[in-house]
């Protein structure tokens, strides 16, 4: 396939890319799924460790003179926080004659305005009885303050009011004496003076009768007032249900231990940076995802294993070994993070080869994967990377290798001159994949493909490069231009031929086949 000879980079790349994020996030269920169920047995365990302490509660209506349909609730929330100061708690102890301190009882209790004139209060006591009476203690050294203050506002109210009706008497006093001294004979100029006096009598009666009025509705509605403040929910105590507490404090464990869990995934997902979609692997290593595999479990067994993952292990055999015989030089299998999977896939492409000829797997693996493999009758024979050169030379191999942290790269090239890379998502960096790259392009060690283990099944990512000649196959067309017998790339020789002075971006021939684990083949 002939495409594009330019590569420019990515600059509209996102910051943050939510699809790679929602996937690793999703394959950390394990550890979402392990705080979220920590959660819930701790919710639960709290409610059976630590159970509530007995508690009562009653409900008080408390009325205001300043009591207006559009209050806001300011009037409640005041008696709110008069109930809790150490005069009334003062007082409810001294009813109780209890040695406590107030300041230590007002923990024991809590007031909550349920409307703007019913206030609930609840509070807790060593027994149920304790703390009924604590209750009614509470609410009738609240209601008796309560009466207190709109007593003691009543009569300031109506004492301001009588000693301005009397000094408006004293006033009037001295009109009514002012208008007995004048004479009917005296003189006509004053007469516009005497009515006056008059004027300011009738003044002095109207509000005299208005103080006397006023000071009678401050004495007449204070009762009302006081009346209508009394308990209208006896105090007793709450039956606590510890199977319905236990399912709360659990459903609550349970949400916030999986938002904890969410979260400490999301953050590690964005702090490891490890790709897990074959475009970010493909794009990192310089190499196209050729094949899809679930990763293998360490004790498999192959009635175990669904029709499926047989099926794509069959078809990633088949593609191997047309590889590995339609090269003329060694190919190696390099794992990264699934030893098992790679040694199991190497065995596999092994015994497939053993019936045209010798067959010889080199074992470079730090673990212990191919070392105790038992050779079959007529199988392939595994060997170790120290005595590889002792194979014969009319005999095929394949190397089984790591490229994880502490990798030797210059005994790579003694396992393969060209190589399938064995990747399991979300198991490297995106740093660690960049050095992969480009310490197999420095020993000229080409990467035929990339083999992913355990991918994502809602993986809709494409992991083909088609742009631009990346590092790995870079050293690949530099090592067939000197099987061509030419000391220059065969990337230059390609461009001078169609004298465009710019080199054909053609992919090697070789069979790609993707091997999902679910329906979707990418192309």
């Amino acid at each position: 396939m002939t495409t594009s000879t330019t590569s420019e980079p990515s600059t509209g790349a996102p910051l943050l890319d939510l699809q790679a994020l929602v996937v690793s996030v999703r394959r950390r269920r394990r550890l979402w799924c392990s705080m979220a169920l920590l959660g819930l047995l701790l919710g639960a365990a709290v409610a059976v460790m630590l159970p509530p302490p007995p508690t009562a509660v009653t409900k008080v209506l408390v009325t205001h003179k300043e009591d207006q349909p559009n209050d806001t609730g300011t009037l409640i929330r005041t008696d709110v926080a008069l109930l809790g100061t150490t005069r009334i708690a003062g007082k409810a102890l001294k009813t109780l004659n209890s040695p406590d301190k107030p300041e230590d009882f007002i923990q024991d209790y809590r007031g909550t305005g349920l409307t703007n004139n019913l206030l609930q209060i609840d509070v807790t006591g060593d027994s149920d009885a304790q703390a009924v009476a604590r209750a009614k203690a509470l609410a009738d050294a609240f209601i008796a303050d309560h009466v207190g203050r709109m007593w003691a506002a009543a009569k300031a109210e109506s004492e301001a009011l009588l000693d301005q009706r009397d000094r408006m008497r004293d006033e009037l006093a001295r009109v009514n004496k002012s208008i007995g001294d004048r004479s009917p004979e005296s003189d006509p100029k004053s007469s516009a003076s005497i009515e006056s006096l008059f004027a300011r009598r009738a003044e002095l009666n109207s509000r005299i009768a208005e103080f006397d009025q006023r000071a009678a509705e401050v004495r007449t509605g204070t009762p009302q007032v006081i009346t209508g403040t009394q308990i209208v929910d006896a105090p007793r105590a709450v039956q606590h249900s510890l199977p319905k507490t236990a399912v709360t404090n659990a459903a609550i464990g349970l949400v916030l231990g999986l938002v904890l869990g969410l979260a400490l995934a999301a953050v590690g997902t964005v702090v490891a940076d490890r790709p897990v979609l074959r475009r970010e692997i493909a794009a990192n290593l310089g190499a196209s995802v050729i094949a899809e595999l679930r990763r293998v479990p360490r004790r498999s067994i192959g009635l175990w294993q669904s029709r499926r993952t047989r099926a794509a292990r069959e078809r990633l055999t088949v593609t191997l070994t047309r590889i590995v015989r339609g090269s003329t030089e060694p190919v190696s299998l390099l794992e990264l993070g699934c030893a098992h999977s790679a040694s199991a896939i190497a065995l596999n492409v092994a015994e497939a080869l053993a019936e045209e000829g010798p067959m010889v797997v080199v074992n470079g693996l730090p673990g212990p994967e191919l070392a105790n493999n038992r050779r079959k009758l007529g199988g392939p024979t595994v060997v170790s990377g120290d005595i590889v050169a002792s194979v014969p030379q009319q005999a095929r191999r394949i190397g089984v290798g790591s490229v994880a942290p502490g990798t030797a790269w210059t005994d790579l090239q003694y396992l393969g001159a060209q190589t399938v890379l064995v990747v399991r998502a979300g198991h490297g960096s995106a740093a660690w994949l960049h050095t992969v790259a480009r310490q197999l392009a420095d020993q000229r060690i080409p990467v035929i493909g990339v083999v992913l283990v355990d991918p994502d099944p809602r993986d809709r990512t494409d992991g083909t490069l088609w742009d631009g000649l990346h590092t790995a196959l870079r050293g690949q067309y530099e090592r067939l231009a000197r099987q061509n017998g030419t000391g220059q790339p065969l990337t230059e020789r390609l461009a001078r031929q169609n004298g465009t002075g710019q080199p054909r971006t053609e992919r090697p021939s070789m069979p790609t086949a993707l091997v999902p684990d679910s329906d979707q083949e990418a192309r």
